[in-house]
């Protein structure tokens, strides 16, 4: 047998078409019931808490008891980054799944990618912060400048507490409807969560979905605007 990491395990746990189905819900980073994510899969609720088990031993999902109810979530921001980047690399091969409907308009505007904003408004946020000079980009990393810093301090954000976290202050994620970058990290997820608070925005109940306000989208390409854009 060969050494090293086991991606095949991953990927056949991944590369189940309900399993696939189930982290895709939980991207939307809301904790889920079997039930629920059966639903997600088309699959009975049986099956469903069979695929969660294997997804649980894995450390792909985590869950959380409340009362009677079980509640799945994906189990760190980095499943999310690799679903989400597995996403962008299909849409960029051309693998997607023909079935549209009302929502993929909204999705591809605004959506959760688990904790920070994704879709054209994501890579738009991201294109405003490179354009200008508060974030740069070498050799796939992202690094935010002082002007950023004090920008972002300016608007609300507090960089002194997120520099204190364990996870990355700004990570590029490939989004796979725009197949550009937009930014993750614990500076992405403190960003929508200001947005959140401001009234900018807020999730759509069912889905990954995020609604701008007219204010909030006024507000947004004012504070986010791009150097060769109107906006």
């Amino acid at each position: 047998m060969k050494e090293g990491p086991d991606i095949a395990l991953l990927a056949s746990l991944i590369g189940d078409p309900a399993r696939a189905n189930m982290l895709t819900a939980l991207m939307s980073g809301k904790a889920l019931t079997a039930s629920e994510l059966a639903n997600e899969a088309g699959v009975t609720l049986q099956t469903a808490s069979s695929h969660l088990g294997k997804l649980e031993k894995a450390e792909l999902v985590r869950q959380r008891k409340q009362g009677r109810h079980r509640y799945f979530s994906l189990a760190d921001c980095e499943v999310g980054d690799v679903l989400e980047a597995m996403m962008g690399l299909a849409a960029k091969r051309g693998h997607m799944r023909t079935r549209t409907g009302p929502n993929d308009p909204a999705l591809r505007k605004a959506r959760v990618c688990y904790n920070h904003l994704a879709g054209e408004y994501g890579v738009q946020m991201m294109d405003s912060l490179r354009e200008r000079g508060m974030i740069s980009e070498s050799d796939g990393a992202l690094e935010l400048s002082a002007s950023g810093a004090k920008f972002l301090a300016d608007f609300g954000i507090d960089i002194d507490l997120l520099g204190t976290q364990r996870r990355a202050l700004c990570k590029p994620c490939l989004d796979w409807s725009a197949r550009r970058t937009h930014l993750a990290g614990s500076l992405g997820t403190a960003l929508l969560n200001h947005f959140y608070g401001l009234g900018w925005a807020k999730r759509h109940e069912a889905s990954r979905i995020i609604v701008f306000s007219s204010e909030g989208e006024r507000e947004f390409h004012k504070v986010f605007k791009l150097v060769d854009n109107k906006n």
